[in-house]
């Protein structure tokens, strides 16, 4: 199976761009309500991800922040606690599982290692399930509109 089958890609994808402020990541991820979220350099390449946790434990380490001086502190400078894998558009179904295990979403580069969207741990569940049941996604999708 082609792992660009489950790709949702950059253009779907809720991604921060490196310079952005502790401010905007906060506010960012509360909207759109995500616990974890792609961060990408000005070159468009995958550059981490950032989490809940690594602002709270940031936010914990800096006694008397404020919330308004949270729009003075780049991204770049919260440790990013947790190291998220891409793959490549071309890795096998394997590759993928072993990370998503492990990750609620991995995101997946070009040939020259450029961001081109993620593959989400549901989706990839779904596809699972569907081949351990004995029907393909697609007769999940007709269960579902039926």
């Amino acid at each position: 199976m082609n792992i660009a089958f489950f790709l949702l890609p950059k253009q779907e994808v809720v991604c921060l761009p490196s310079n952005a402020t502790l401010r905007q990541t906060l506010e960012r991820m509360e909207r759109h309500r995500y616990t974890a979220v792609p961060v990408l350099g000005d070159d468009g390449k995958y550059v981490g991800t950032v989490t809940e946790g690594d602002l709270l434990w940031y936010l914990k380490n800096r006694e008397g922040l404020s919330f308004e001086q949270t729009a003075r502190i780049p991204l770049s400078e919260v440790p990013l606690r947790t190291t998220n894998k891409p793959v490549p558009i071309d890795a096998n179904m394997e590759d993928l599982i072993s990370l998503a295990k492990g990750q609620n979403f991995v995101p997946v580069v070009d040939d020259t290692s450029a961001f081109i969207g993620i593959v989400r741990r549901s989706d990839i569940i779904d596809y699972c399930a569907g081949s351990l049941i004995g029907h393909g996604t697609d007769d999940k999708k007709v269960k579902r509109e039926a």
